[in-house]
């Protein structure tokens, strides 16, 4: 893996102090960069393009998810993290509604930081255990299950090996289909869930029991 730069997203200046200290000796992170709140991230990415952002999503001036959104329009490939003290359902889906690959809680421990890191950056997505935990808990809660039926079986088959991590290309040697068959298939899955990455996929598979966790 490349070496590349993290920005640490958060209010609280010892948070961002310790994580910073814990992420440095990792051989994959040239340079961290910390910002107290969502506009001061979006001035200071202009002069250091990070390889990841970890964002917190309560903080004063701008909170995560409008800083998420607005930093998404100008670089949509940036792989975001979102974090948290809680794993209640709001803050991870609205978060990966805006575009966060992942959300990981502020009490998880430097091994698994070191694998979300591994993970969004590669492309694909990261959710702390307590929040699949609370997905599937959602789950059972609900009353309506979610909709899947505007799905095709060919689309389901492509999000299921989305959800197991396979590569469009991957996916396509798989089937036995052509990658750009297998790329239509991915933006018709985007466009009928109203997801914006691989991360809205994967949840709106969990969801609809397309995929377990």
């Amino acid at each position: 893996m490349e070496s590349f730069s993290v920005f640490l997203v958060d209010d609280h200046k010892l948070f961002r102090e310790g994580l910073g200290m814990l992420l440095k000796p990792l051989p994959f992170v040239s340079e961290i960069v910390e910002s107290a709140n969502g506009e001061e991230f979006l001035r200071q990415i202009e002069g250091h393009k990070p390889g990841l952002v970890f964002m917190d999503i309560n903080m004063p001036v701008m909170n995560g998810m409008e800083a998420t959104v607005k930093v998404l329009q100008k670089y949509p490939d940036l792989a975001i993290v979102a974090l948290s003290m809680f794993a209640e359902e709001e803050y991870y889906t609205r978060m990966i509604e805006a575009g966060a690959r992942g959300f990981m809680l502020k009490n998880s421990s430097i091994q698994d930081v070191e694998e979300c890191i591994r993970n969004v950056v590669s492309g694909h997505n990261y959710f702390s255990p307590e929040i699949l935990d609370g997905i599937l808990k959602s789950i059972n809660r609900r009353q309506v299950p979610v909709r899947k039926n505007e799905l095709t079986g060919r689309e389901e088959e492509v999000l299921y090996r989305i959800c197991q991590g396979y590569s469009n290309q991957e996916i396509a040697a798989l089937l036995n289909l052509s990658k750009r068959t297998v790329d239509k298939h991915r933006e018709n899955l985007l466009l009928k869930t109203g997801s914006k990455n691989t991360a809205g996929l994967v949840m709106f598979a969990i969801r609809s029991g397309i995929a377990e966790v």
